[in-house]
């Protein structure tokens, strides 16, 4: 006999602690350009990349808390909202342009992984 396993609703605020999360994760990559902008070894370069390893390490914490409540597959599904927010930093913070094949580079991301996420038919 093979048992059904009775699907639970994600909590409101776990789905909210995840896209904090993935928010929290994306300034990573602020810290790391600003590292990259000061001179090597510099005190600018240490405490950027000092705060690089801060963010991942609480996001890292953070994740396995997310994981604990919610489906792999779900919460993984989210992850590409850090492509947005990666634009959108580039764009406030270092006055980038976001260009029309950043958009489909990021839709094509998109769509793969709504595809590898609901391919199993549930």
């Amino acid at each position: 006999m093979s048992e059904v396993k009775e699907k639970k609703k994600t909590p409101l605020w776990v789905l909210l602690l995840l896209q904090a999360s993935l928010l929290f994760s994306s300034l990573s990559g602020v810290c790391s350009k600003l590292a990259a902008l000061a001179p090597f070894l510099s005190f600018k370069f240490f405490f950027w990349y000092g705060m690089v390893l801060f963010i991942m390490f609480g996001y890292a914490v953070i994740w396995q808390q997310i994981l604990k409540r919610m489906p792999l597959t779900v919460a993984y599904a989210n992850k590409p909202v850090s492509l947005i927010w990666g634009m959108v930093w580039g764009t406030l913070l270092f006055k980038e342009r976001i260009t029309w094949n950043m958009i489909l580079g990021a839709g094509i991301i998109f769509v793969g992984i709504f595809l590898v996420v609901t391919a199993d038919g549930e």
